[in-house]
């Protein structure tokens, strides 16, 4: 057994160690207590208040259900509705869809958060709710449902309001910048357990990812967006370096407050950016 297989399962390779003994312990021994996670042995010793990774505020992945049943419901309302096919977005895209010049002189600001709701076709909306289904339950596990759901709308603005810098003429839709968002977060949050991008799967999730957004017909800058604010906010959430914890330890309702003032920032940036169609920045 090496020191990066759980001292319980031989088998489970991991990059977690209990924060009081220093053992290699897999995500079904491991307990979360306030600060790092504790072992079996060390929990049964301490009168500390301890969770399991299924008893975790958000172990149910309730708000990762509720963003995919968003999702796909929009999905099917805009067909029904609004006339949009399994193949297009059509007359939602125009509607709600992120486009510069309806926000700056229509004042339609509101689609800078209805765009992320919004899907080009079944490939798009089934692409983007895999990715969130894979990373949403995880990261919600971990933070809980309350940042979870605060995390996933600020990382959906700064999606938005990266589209809105490169492209504040086209019309944007889409969960990615959100998902990818929702990267940015995971490899804050993989970094702070000693995790491997490559070990997990998400390192050539991210090299795929990259690669599609360079291809005609993707919002780089959605994508962009979305991954620089999800960076932030694992850094915040998470620590920059591995056993740097939360960059404001035990202070929730300030973290919570730094997460949606980025996201108040973020949305007046979008509108700023939405006024560029006319003459745009890049």
């Amino acid at each position: 057994m090496s020191d990066q297989n759980c001292y319980r399962h031989p088998n489970n390779e991991t990059g977690i160690v209990c924060q009081r003994c220093d053992r290699s312990i897999c995500t079904s021994c491991m307990h979360q207590a306030s600060v790092g996670f504790h072992c079996p042995e060390c929990v049964k010793s301490s009168k500390q208040k301890v969770y399991t990774a299924n008893s975790l505020p958000g172990a149910s992945g309730t708000v990762t259900r509720a963003l995919v049943g968003l999702n796909a419901a929009a999905f099917v309302l805009a067909i029904a509705v609004l006339g949009s096919t399994v193949g297009g977005a059509g007359l939602a895209a125009r509607d709600f869809g992120l486009w510069g010049p309806a926000i700056d002189v229509d004042t339609e600001w509101w689609r800078i958060i209805t765009s992320g709701f919004l899907h080009s076709g079944l490939i798009h909306i089934a692409f983007n709710m895999y990715l969130l289904w894979q990373l949403g339950q995880q990261l919600e596990r971990a933070m809980g449902q309350i940042d979870f759901v605060l995390v996933y709308f600020v990382t959906l603005i700064g999606g938005s309001t990266g589209a809105l810098l490169l492209s504040p003429n086209s019309f944007t839709v889409g969960a990615s910048g959100a998902v990818f968002g929702l990267i940015g977060v995971m490899v804050l949050f993989l970094r702070s357990r000693n995790i491997g991008l490559f070990d997990t799967g998400l390192g050539m999730l991210i090299v795929i990812n990259a690669i599609f957004s360079l291809r005609g017909g993707v919002s780089l800058g959605g994508h962009l967006g979305g991954f620089v604010t999800g960076v932030i906010l694992g850094i915040l959430y998470f620590g920059l370096n591995p056993g740097d914890g939360p960059l404001l330890k035990g202070k929730t309702k300030e973290t919570r407050s730094i997460t949606i003032g980025l996201g108040v920032v973020l949305f007046g940036a979008a509108i700023a950016a939405a006024g560029t169609w006319q003459a745009p920045l890049f």
